[in-house]
């Protein structure tokens, strides 16, 4: 296996983002259109949050009765800077699979953004690193 493989070899470029004025139907159509899981929230190209697939699944199961639209209930009561992740864990583009998979590891989220400079160049998730070892064998 390679030694020293910097994130920045498997890590997804071509980013799908939030702001904080987005909404979360905004979101839903965004996992949904590109089959994703994690969206980074940015402010002028600055990290600041990261909501996931199942951040939004879970708020979906809110007590509500028979009669109302449960997402029109819950999109409309929550906004993506209630939702996000704040201050989430990132590395730099320079960071080892290594790294990034030994933080994944020993923590309950699957993916990481990749940041440099303060600014959001890529994000990892435990796809790209059970593909890119996938790809070793």
């Amino acid at each position: 296996m390679k030694q020293r493989v910097p994130v920045s070899q498997i890590m997804s470029k071509e980013l799908i983002t939030l702001t904080q004025k987005d909404s979360l139907y905004d979101a839903e159509n965004l996992f949904k259109k590109h089959n994703i899981r994690h969206l980074p929230v940015v402010e002028n190209k600055k990290l600041i949050g990261v909501v996931s697939y199942s951040d939004l699944l879970k708020i979906s199961y809110v007590d509500v009765s028979e009669d109302d639209d449960i997402e029109s209930v819950v999109y409309d009561t929550y906004t993506v800077s209630q939702l996000m992740a704040k201050s989430p864990v990132s590395i730099p583009p320079s960071s080892t699979i290594k790294e990034a998979t030994e933080i994944l590891s020993k923590h309950s989220f699957h993916s990481i953004p990749v940041v440099e400079d303060e600014e959001l160049v890529g994000i990892v998730t435990t796809t790209d690193l059970l593909n890119y070892f996938i790809d070793q064998y």
